[in-house]
């Protein structure tokens, strides 16, 4: 059996090192921001490639709430939350409840 592929996304790195609030009228670098130009795109093509997403959450000043449950929930929301389940990984860390955190936001989808 030929293990799964990966592909990588570091926040930090690929998007900003001090993410925002929720939407884009919150100011700059907000989850809504993230969601549609880094996110969306990055997990489809991980999706296509029969990849998994690698989500490196460490590097930044830290995640407003709302920024992780735009995120998150929204992918849930447009994917299903088992697919996103099954086809991320996430890493933190400097903070790992992050992950925990991320996961109960993608569970509560209805």
């Amino acid at each position: 059996m030929q293990a799964m592929t990966k592909h990588f996304l570091k926040i930090s790195k690929d998007f900003s090192e001090t993410p925002g609030a929720r939407y884009y009228s919150d100011g700059n670098f907000s989850g809504e921001e993230f969601y549609e130009k880094i996110l969306r795109y990055a997990f489809k093509e991980a999706l296509e490639d029969d990849s998994k997403l690698v989500i490196d959450l460490d590097g930044t000043e830290g995640y407003a709430t709302s920024f992780l449950d735009e995120t998150f929930m929204r992918l849930a929301k447009e994917f299903g939350k088992e697919t996103v389940l099954k086809n991320i990984e996430l890493i933190s860390i400097e903070e790992p409840d992050w992950k925990d955190e991320i996961i109960s936001y993608i569970k509560d989808v209805e």
